[in-house]
């Protein structure tokens, strides 16, 4: 299959899965194509933009956007979700869509990043916390020079000025910032660069950051 194919083949399993498990709020084609493939791929300048090497897609779901970056880019992924029968579902996408680049992880992202230190020269997240948690969260993952790749829609200007204030901290300097505005939604595609370690240890213990955010 090529490119086009892959990504269409995907979603149909997706929209398959969904009818007997829950892995999406989304169950037709047409909104598929356009919230979930068409917005993955959003990001994809920004993954191309990265320093060359594999990247890590956190709080996964139904492989969106790790599975569609990996196909147009041809790095290896790792997709995270801690919940394991989206683990399992992603794990059965991976092997009918034939994506050696792509593996899959069921921890938590703060165990994930203790097995895979420094390993990825970016990660990516959609829809899965604030920024200053994502900016925590995925620290560890990166290699020196990694970059996060944040894809979030309206965000209000306090928790980016919190996660501004955090960037010394946690070892961040911000990359690149650019909204798109398309068929009434906006996309906010932000990038931050590991530019040092942070300040205090991580991860911390598992939920701290959602729990206890900094």
């Amino acid at each position: 299959m090529n490119a086009d194919e892959l990504l269409k083949r995907h979603l149909e399993l997706v929209l398959e899965a969904n009818k007997t498990t829950n892995i999406t709020a989304i169950d037709s084609w047409d909104d598929g194509m356009k919230l979930h493939v068409e917005d993955s791929l959003v990001g994809l300048p920004e993954l191309e933009a990265a320093p060359a090497g594999p990247f890590a897609d956190i709080g996964s779901g139904a492989g969106y956007p790790g599975i569609p970056l990996a196909v147009m880019t041809g790095r290896e992924a790792l997709l995270v979700d801690s919940v394991k029968k989206k683990a399992r579902l992603l794990e059965s996408f991976v092997q009918e869509l034939g994506l050696e680049n792509v593996s899959v992880s069921d921890e938590r992202i703060e165990d994930a990043s203790r097995q895979f230190r420094g390993r990825f020269s970016a990660v990516t997240a959609r829809a899965l916390s604030k920024l200053s948690v994502l900016m925590e969260l995925a620290q560890p993952l990166l290699a020196p020079g990694g970059h996060l790749i944040c894809y979030k829609a309206r965000i209000e200007e306090e928790e980016l000025a919190h996660a501004l204030s955090l960037q010394k901290r946690l070892g961040y300097r911000v990359k690149s910032d650019r909204t798109i505005d398309a068929d009434d939604r906006i996309r906010r595609i932000i990038v931050l660069e590991k530019v040092g370690e942070p300040a205090l240890k991580l991860p911390r213990h598992v939920g701290y950051a959602q729990k206890r955010p900094l």
